[in-house]
């Protein structure tokens, strides 16, 4: 597999990591389908974006080290499985991608004062100081030794955005609308192959989940007027879906797991789906 146009204008400028990337496809394309792909497979798709097969099996490695993968030897193949810790955390990722959004209903402000500074960048929270925190209210988990207080919207809402940088969130959203938008004109257009679609996928995939991972999903009466949050995540909607019939269509054809080619759909994948177009 080469690197094709669209995918080469999308690349521009783009740092992409093995590993990363690696994590992408399993999410997006192995979760769905039971977890496992050979090696082989991810080797091809690495290479539709320029990662070599060194630096694959590098990442791979790193990622079997950090308990992210599971390896297994079926005759002369190695395939590898999602680890179950790590399948929990993309099924947490894949409803931020995939489902609705949950719209919250008031503020939690936490006093964590020992709360170590990436899981506050994990927990999307906003700094008001002296170890108190705030996030929108989704009933989500408490983390360890903080107390939890409640409250309805403060007044003015708009004044809560401070709290966190959005404006480092909203230049990535602009990015990534400015990366992919020409996608929406060019699928009205016959000619993209299935692999194409698929490895456009996966980078829409790959880009909009390293921002909606930081992004505290505020509401919208909080944001600022000029916030491509919302912009971004309508492309998104329509870029996977309208990408998706060809790009499943090329998984089915190519990605090969312990049990030979993958389905081109599933209970999840359809799942996905209708999420999106719910959402």
């Amino acid at each position: 597999m080469t690197m094709t146009s669209p995918i080469t204008d999308i690349l521009g400028g783009l740092e992409l990591r093995a590993a990363a990337f690696i994590v992408t496809i399993y999410g997006d394309v192995a979760l769905p389908r039971g977890g496992v792909l050979w090696t082989g497979t991810l080797i091809d798709v690495c290479a539709c974006v320029g990662i070599n097969e060194s630096l694959v099996r590098t990442a791979i490695s790193r990622l079997v080290a950090a308990q992210r993968l599971r390896g297994e030897r079926v005759g002369r193949r190695s395939y590898y499985r999602l680890d179950a810790a790590a399948q929990r955390e993309f099924d947490q990722a894949a409803r931020l991608l995939y489902a609705p959004d949950i719209a919250p209903r008031g503020w939690q402000i936490l006093h964590a004062p020992d709360l170590a500074e990436e899981e506050v960048r994990n927990l999307r929270l906003g700094r008001m100081g002296g170890g108190v925190y705030l996030r929108p209210d989704r009933d989500q988990t408490l983390p360890a030794g903080a107390t939890l207080f409640r409250a309805g919207d403060p007044q003015p809402l708009s004044q809560v955005a401070q709290f966190w940088d959005l404006s480092l969130l909203n230049g990535r959203y602009q990015d990534m609308l400015r990366r992919f938008g020409p996608l929406a004109w060019q699928l009205r257009e016959p000619g993209m192959t299935p692999q194409d679609a698929l490895v456009a996928r996966l980078l829409l995939v790959h880009v909009y989940r390293a921002v909606l991972l930081r992004d505290p999903r505020l509401p919208t009466a909080a944001l600022p007027p000029d916030w491509q949050g919302t912009a971004a995540r309508d492309l998104f909607q329509r870029l996977y879906l309208g990408l998706t019939p060809a790009a499943d269509s090329h998984i089915a054809n190519n990605f090969q797991g312990v049990d030979g080619l993958l389905p081109q759909e599933t209970p999840a994948s359809r799942a996905r789906l209708a999420g999106l177009t719910s959402g």
